[in-house]
């Protein structure tokens, strides 16, 4: 494994001095590991900008494992931003994001996980939920959460010498042991749970029950998270500035340190209660949803800020997607844009997140495409660009696409996947195409119906999956797709999924393969 070579602090302090010239003498630079045919090679003759500096710098060894900054919305739904045909549409533009877009590769057929905490889940292990124990969101008491024999993407990172951090929304686990700095994370801030539970401290039968509300909270590696306020409407409103706030001062911290880092950025917005900052309400003159498009933005944007005043743009990977589809529920449903259905379906609405990843000179700027990428590949792709080993005993399903996303394949390593809702396996993705076993829902709250024959649908002639194909020329879709399905099941099978609710340590039971 990799180890993360120790920070110069000769180099530290030549990036950080406000006179270049006095500094970029042949000692100075060769104190930071950078050779003399490197230095003209680029034009330094003994006198250079410190821009030119910097750019040698990105190739050191010390810069050699790249940041990662991972902005996780909360049901941001495929059609919110204006680069996916939201913005203005929606009320509100959405600048920052729209040019992160344009420095950096753009997907319309990111998939993710159907619920909060199954997409969560799959993005920290790399795993499809259903395995985990975690393929629903959790609805009160009992024990919840990634067990501790999980191997989260901030336990591997932690591994190849990064810092870690989350900040926001966890929902992953709300007991001591299962919260984020249990699970690998060095520090972390946010709530446990979810936005929603913002709501009961407003509401006087619950205080009356003596029901304990949600608190925001903080921790650090090894020791117990505290609690720092309860998470009421005022709360709701201020949390994503906080959040901000405390991912740059990680990322200032890091660079300080000489540590490559991974920010895990998981914001509480568009969640219901959908609430703006205070600076934010009445912002758009359209209500309370476009003007959290608003913050959400400008957030977006002071962290993106935040990493050019660090001089760290050519070193960190940017990621900006979101955990599911929009929300159904009047006052704050939001858009799926050409899909249709919204999240708790098997729906592309549901499905389909957006997703922009920049990281200047290696991920292709401009680039758009519609190949199958799903959440769980981040965690192999960005174990495999930091150096970092996945663990080998256990089905990992995440695809490496470090290849396609830095542009040196045109296609995505993933051609399929099953696609989950809850506990049931309603349907699975091949190509342009999809086979659905339930029909169709509109919200979360309408009972699955199981269909007596699958419905195939064309994504790319019916992206809003109203003509189902099934009995016509293209039934031999079937043979491909039900791969799909007989593969992963055969896979649980001999690697039985957990339970939910399952106690640590957990121990998983040993199959013989019956093939």
């Amino acid at each position: 494994m990799k180890t993360q070579q120790p920070i110069n602090r000769n180099c530290h302090a030549l990036r950080l001095s406000s006179k270049p010239e006095k500094q970029l003498t042949r000692r100075a630079l060769l104190r930071c590991g950078i050779s003399m045919t490197a230095v003209f090679a680029i034009g330094i003759t003994g006198v250079s900008s410190l821009a030119q500096t910097e750019r040698v710098l990105a190739r050191s060894p010390q810069a050699s494992k790249p940041n990662v900054v991972f902005i996780l919305m909360d049901n941001l739904g495929y059609g919110e931003v204006g680069c996916y045909g939201g913005g203005v549409t929606r009320g509100a533009p959405t600048p920052r994001i729209d040019k992160l877009a344009t420095e950096g590769t753009r997907l319309t057929n990111f998939n993710v996980e159907a619920q909060c905490t199954p997409s969560r889940s799959a993005l920290m292990t790399g795993r499809f939920a259903i395995r985990s124990g975690t393929h629903s969101v959790p609805i009160g008491g009992g024990l919840d959460g990634l067990t501790q024999w999980e191997v989260t993407i901030a336990e591997t990172l932690s591994a190849a010498g990064y810092a870690t951090a989350a900040h926001g929304k966890w929902h992953l686990g709300s007991d001591q042991t299962r919260l984020p700095n249990a699970q690998g994370f060095d520090e972390w801030y946010g709530i446990p749970r979810t936005t929603d539970e913002a709501l009961w401290p407003a509401d006087p039968a619950a205080r009356a029950a003596g029901v304990r509300f949600e608190q925001i909270m903080e921790g650090r590696k090894g020791e117990k998270s505290r609690d720092v306020v309860v998470y009421d409407l005022e709360q709701r409103r201020l949390i994503d500035a906080e959040i901000t706030r405390r991912t740059i001062d990680f990322m200032k911290r890091s660079v300080t340190a000489g540590k490559p880092f991974y920010a895990f950025v998981p914001f509480t917005l568009v969640h219901f209660p959908t609430l703006p900052n205070p600076k934010f309400a009445g912002k758009t003159g359209f209500g309370d949803f476009p003007d959290a498009l608003a913050e959400m933005d400008s957030n977006v944007g002071e962290i993106l800020d935040a990493i050019d005043a660090m001089s760290i743009r050519e070193n960190t990977i940017v990621v900006f997607t979101s955990d599911n589809g929009p929300e159904a529920i009047w006052p704050w449903q939001g858009s799926s844009g050409p899909w249709r259905g919204y999240y708790f379906t098997h729906m592309e609405g549901s499905l389909r997140a957006p997703f922009i990843i920049r990281w200047p000179g290696r991920i292709p700027a401009g680039r758009v495409s519609n190949e199958i990428v799903h959440e769980v590949d981040t965690y192999t792709t960005f174990a495999k660009i930091a150096g970092a080993q996945i663990p080998q005993d256990r089905p990992i399903d995440g695809m490496d696409q470090t290849d396609f996303l830095l542009g040196k394949s045109e296609k995505s390593s993933r051609e399929g996947f099953p696609v989950f809702v809850a506990d049931r396996l309603e349907g699975v993705k091949w190509r342009n195409w999809k086979i659905v076993f339930y029909d169709e829902q509109r919200d979360w709250w309408t009972p699955p119906t199981k269909l007596g024959s699958p419905k195939a649908f064309n994504l790319i002639t019916d992206p809003k999956e109203e003509y189902p194909q099934t009995g016509l020329q293209s039934s031999w879709i079937a043979g491909p797709a039900i791969k799909v399905m007989v593969d992963f099941e055969h896979s649980l099978k001999k690697y039985p999924p957990i339970a939910p609710g399952t106690p640590d340590p957990y121990t998983p039971r040993s199959v013989v393969d019956d093939k």
